[in-house]
């Protein structure tokens, strides 16, 4: 499936957890915007097949003009091939989600909105630095679905110190009660940088309790289950047919494109990711430059992807399509690895499949990462 992921690197705010680094300045957005525009045309070759995914992210895509987004959507659509049945996405907070916005959006062809909605709590808001509050939060939502986008997304946020699972639930009830059909919920991380990771080190903040954000986390798969909201990825939840095409493309490991500073795009063989800096991407692009820098991707490297991606997902990972591609054989290879998770609960095997159960979810990438095969190794 191809997608093309447009990265827009403007943001309002620093917000506690983030370590977002990126110009918080909309001074360069046009000259940036044009840059864009530029590289569009020069990646046009990049993908022969229509698009069938456009995702916007950031960065805040939200805070830009619409005129802007369209100017972005126009290069796209002419110099790619886009699939009729195009799914677009666009990233936003719930202070940019205004019904003239959201308007503004539908009419461009806008089919889904992923909204960075974190918590329909005041006290959690204020904790993290947000722009909004949880009444703008709610209302973000309902002028989406006005607008007649009503295929969303929204990010919320658990393991916060000091959150308590009546909170988290009802976090989950408002989502449900407003008709959202599609949920990725994070557990907090304390990132090195931010001012979260500062606080904590100097003791002013706790830590997140592990424990805590597990409970967190498995009261969220039986809650949202029994509302029709499946788990199908470790952090996504969806009413069926409302799973995201872009991210699960990514997560078959299928070819996209990039645009903009920073972004990072793969094309089956190699992975490439532009320069962070506005200016020196702008410089390099008005001189007809790509500002990417490429990784040759190993066979073993491939193989790592391939494992971590899958294992994250509730489809899990063909064993003999692994050994066909790669030449690994699991259950021979990580034989001891393979019946410890299974004897333990945290994941099973069903017509060659290797899958994770719901403990096991909670530990995905840890999981994952014991089945990598390290290059020093061969």
């Amino acid at each position: 499936m191809a997608g093309i992921y447009v990265h827009i690197p403007f943001c309002k705010q620093a917000c506690t957890y983030c370590d977002f680094h990126f110009s918080t300045s909309l001074k360069l957005a046009d000259r940036v915007i044009d840059a864009m525009v530029t590289e569009i045309k020069l990646r046009r070759d990049e993908i022969k097949s229509p698009l069938k995914t456009i995702y916007f992210g950031g960065g805040t895509p939200g805070i830009l003009e619409v005129s802007q987004i369209e100017k972005l959507l126009k290069a796209i659509q002419t110099h790619f091939d886009v699939h009729p049945d195009v799914e677009f996405t666009l990233e936003n907070n719930p202070d940019d989600t205004t019904q003239l916005k959201c308007q503004g959006w539908a009419d461009l062809g806008v089919n889904r909105l992923s909204i960075g909605i974190q918590s329909f709590s005041d006290w959690h808001l204020s904790w993290m630095n947000r722009a909004h509050n949880a009444a703008e939060a709610k209302m973000s939502i309902q002028n989406a679905i006005y607008s007649g986008i009503t295929n969303l997304n929204i990010d919320l946020i658990y393991g916060i110190p000091g959150m308590r699972k009546e909170s988290w639930e009802e976090n989950l009830s408002k989502a449900v009660d407003l008709g959202v059909k599609h949920i990725s919920a994070y557990c907090l991380t304390v990132e090195p940088g931010t001012v979260l990771g500062h606080l904590v080190n100097k003791g002013e903040e706790k830590p997140v309790d592990d424990e805590a954000a597990s409970e967190q986390f498995e009261f969220m798969v039986d809650f949202l289950e029994k509302h029709g909201i499946k788990q199908y990825e470790v952090s996504n939840f969806a009413v069926p047919g409302s799973e995201s095409r872009h991210n699960s493309a990514y997560w078959a490991g299928a070819a996209y494109t990039a645009i903009g500073p920073s972004a990072h795009g793969f094309t089956g063989h190699y992975r490439y990711w532009n320069i962070a800096n506005n200016a020196r991407y702008c410089q390099a692009i008005e001189s007809n430059k790509l500002p990417q820098t490429v990784e040759n991707l190993s066979r073993d490297e491939r193989y790592n992807e391939f494992v971590m991606t899958g294992l994250r997902t509730t489809k899990g990972i063909d064993l003999e399509r692994i050994k066909t591609n790669f030449n690994v054989d699991l259950r021979r290879e990580f034989e001891a690895k393979m019946k410890q998770i299974i004897e333990d609960g945290s994941a099973k095997i069903e017509n060659n499949i290797l899958s994770l159960t719901k403990k096991g979810m909670f530990l995905a990438d840890g999981i994952a990462a014991d089945f990598f095969i390290l290059e020093h190794e061969n």
